[in-house]
């Protein structure tokens, strides 16, 4: 199930220069990355995954679409939302869905709501799985900016799903080049569904432009 973003869970989804003036003037973005180890959620991935995505934002409403390596075929997402903020607090709500070209994985649709104050914001989602028929789930994540490019989160599967993981990180930006690393421990539920068990180390390059 996204970007690098994904690896740094408050660190972002990221803007650039090389765009012609017309375009940059529409908030288009696009970026690249790669990870050495592909977590979601705190759930394996895929080691070694290569990412691209393209963004469109304007007055609060985004829209975009990002695929990534997942080694049988891709997975391709596209998302749309609106996000606000009134002094400190921020929202947003938006849809999701995860989609896959192979036999990695069946559809997963969602509701995504969140919200922010400070240093401290909270996600949740209502999803569906399109698997057996159909699995409901849903997913609370807390995350905190801890500052100086560290972060923290906690997240939990909740519904037909179960588990729950905790992440530690850190991200910056060299020469316009987005770099991080992430531990992220996950709970026996959550280690049994990938290839890799126990705890991961992921580390992250990205561009955008």
């Amino acid at each position: 199930m996204k970007t690098i973003a994904k690896i740094l869970s408050v660190g972002a989804l990221v803007s650039g220069s090389l765009l012609t003036s017309s375009v940059a003037s529409a908030d288009v973005s696009y970026n690249v990355g790669f990870v050495s180890e592909y977590y979601y959620r705190g759930v394996f991935q895929k080691s070694s995954s290569a990412s691209a995505g393209i963004d469109y934002e304007q007055s609060g409403f985004y829209a975009g679409a990002w695929t990534a390596d997942v080694g049988d075929g891709l997975e391709v997402d596209g998302y749309l939302g609106y996000g606000g903020e009134v002094g400190d607090f921020s929202y947003g709500v938006g849809f999701t869905g995860y989609y896959y070209t192979g036999d990695f994985d069946e559809t997963y649709e969602e509701v995504n709501l969140s919200a922010g104050y400070g240093p401290v914001s909270i996600g949740y989602s209502i999803g569906e799985w399109d698997s057996q028929g159909g699995v409901d789930y849903d997913f609370l994540e807390v995350s905190i900016d801890l500052g100086a490019g560290f972060y923290g989160t906690y997240g939990t599967w909740g519904d037909e799903f179960d588990g729950d993981y905790f992440e530690v990180g850190y991200g910056t930006t060299v020469s316009e080049i987005d770099l991080g690393i992430a531990l992220i421990f996950p709970s026996d539920e959550l280690e049994g569904t990938g290839d890799a068990a126990g705890e991961g180390i992921a580390l992250s390059i990205g561009k955008s432009f």
